[in-house]
């Protein structure tokens, strides 16, 4: 049965089936949608006002999400105005957090935080990857103001780094010459960082951001001697990577810490639900439901048919507002279409309170726009997928505009594209 999607009160059947639930994971069938984010954020404001839930992890970097988080929780130093933060984003796709319903979002957090002791402060935090540089100079840093004595290993892993001129392709590349790379320098970097954090007490959210950093430099180039290979190992080192991120995160917030993640549906959905599995590909979605227990975890996804989406053309590419062509009759979108036209074109499907539902057991299509687009190849977008087990519910709007980007530059190096495409 669809359910009514107008206004933030017609969530409540959402709040009821998630329950005392974890961790809530609500995804975006694009980066480049407006409704999809300005509806995620409205979920998750009330899962922080009515469920105490403890913070927001997002598909980003997690050096610049790490000063969006000083600035929600009113760190000493940190600028007032989150949007200040995300209009200083500056690697490619910068349209991806650097919008106004993120900013949206973050300013209101900071106002509710600022009202609230900081022990009981929500967080904003990166799980992604793509930062090893970024990354490495951050280790680098605390290393040389808390343990100067121990900052050799960052120097060698820097000089061994340093000859790629900060270019993830040159080092991708570079060790089909050499495969190791610099694995040696980071595995000594990451074991000495995980030793002497776990040493520091005198600040917890610095030692956490040193700690976090060390892991990303590590993760980040197993990920880029890996992409040269092609397959899913890339990915699943990525997602893996995510699913670990959380999982501290969690502990470092305590007992009865509960998580919202924001991510593409193709890392939030389960993928043993699609046909990712078929080419060994695991995603964050599965591991949470792995780790933390499936009642302890909520898959939330969306769908459009129809509308606009900030996108690139080409990795790397300048952004563009695109128009999403009609779907297929058999897609889930396409199917959709003609459920949901009775409510106003938007609907909220609970998957538990329709166990009989035929298009939740069928094999369907189901839309998969990335960073790149290409509306004249359409149909390799779709990702076939059991709705009833990829998600335990569904956001459908069927018309939707594009995301507010707040400016329109973009790194000069972008990362290697991933799989799927850019997403």
């Amino acid at each position: 049965m669809a359910l009514p999607l107008a206004e933030a009160a017609d969530l409540d059947p959402l709040l009821d089936r998630i329950g005392d639930a974890r961790c809530v994971l609500i995804g975006e069938a694009t980066h480049g949608t407006h409704e999809f984010y300005a509806w995620r954020a409205a979920l998750t404001r009330r899962l922080i006002e009515e469920r105490g839930f403890s913070f927001v992890a997002v598909e980003g970097d997690w050096p610049d999400c790490w000063d969006v988080h000083r600035s929600v929780t009113l760190a000493r130093g940190a600028p007032e105005d989150p949007q200040m933060v995300l209009d200083a984003y500056r690697r490619w796709p910068t349209w991806m957090w650097a919008n106004a319903e993120t900013s949206r979002f973050c300013r209101w957090l900071r106002a509710r935080n600022a009202a609230l002791p900081a022990g009981e402060r929500a967080g904003f935090y990166g799980l992604d990857v793509y930062s090893m540089w970024e990354s490495l100079r951050a280790i680098m840093l605390y290393l040389h103001e808390h343990h100067p004595e121990y900052t050799h290993h960052a120097v060698e892993a820097y000089r061994c780094f340093e000859p790629y001129n900060e270019d993830p392709h040159a080092y991708a590349h570079g060790t089909r010459l050499v495969p190791e790379g610099c694995e040696d320098e980071v595995i000594a970097l990451l074991s000495e960082a995980r030793r002497t954090v776990h040493a520091e007490a005198a600040d917890p959210a610095e030692a956490l951001n040193a700690r976090q950093n060390a892991e990303v430099v590590a993760t980040a180039e197993e990920y880029y001697r890996s992409m040269i290979n092609g397959g899913a190992e890339s990915w699943n080192i990525r997602d893996t990577h995510m699913a670990d991120t959380l999982d501290r995160l969690l502990d470092a917030h305590g007992d009865g810490a509960k998580a919202v993640v924001w991510a593409h549906n193709t890392h939030i959905g389960d993928a043993r639900a699609t046909d990712m599995a078929h080419g060994g590909i695991i995603n964050l979605g599965r591991l949470a439901r792995e780790r933390h227990g499936r009642e302890n975890v909520v898959l939330v996804g969306f769908a459009t048919a129809y509308g606009e989406v900030v996108a690139a053309p080409s990795w790397g590419a300048p952004m563009e507002v695109m128009t999403l062509p009609p779907p297929p009759r058999d897609s889930l979108e396409g199917l959709l279409c003609d459920t949901a036209t009775d409510l106003d074109h938007r609907a909220l499907f609970i998957f538990s309170d329709q166990p009989d539902a035929h298009w939740l057991t069928t094999w369907h299509g189901h839309r998969a726009v990335g960073v790149v687009y290409d509306p004249i190849r359409e149909r390799r977008n779709y990702v076939p997928s059991m709705m009833g087990d990829r998600y335990d519910a569904l956001l459908w709007i069927t018309r939707t505009s594009a995301l507010q980007a707040l400016h329109m530059e973009r790194e000069r190096r972008g990362e290697l594209e991933t799989m799927p495409t850019g997403v």
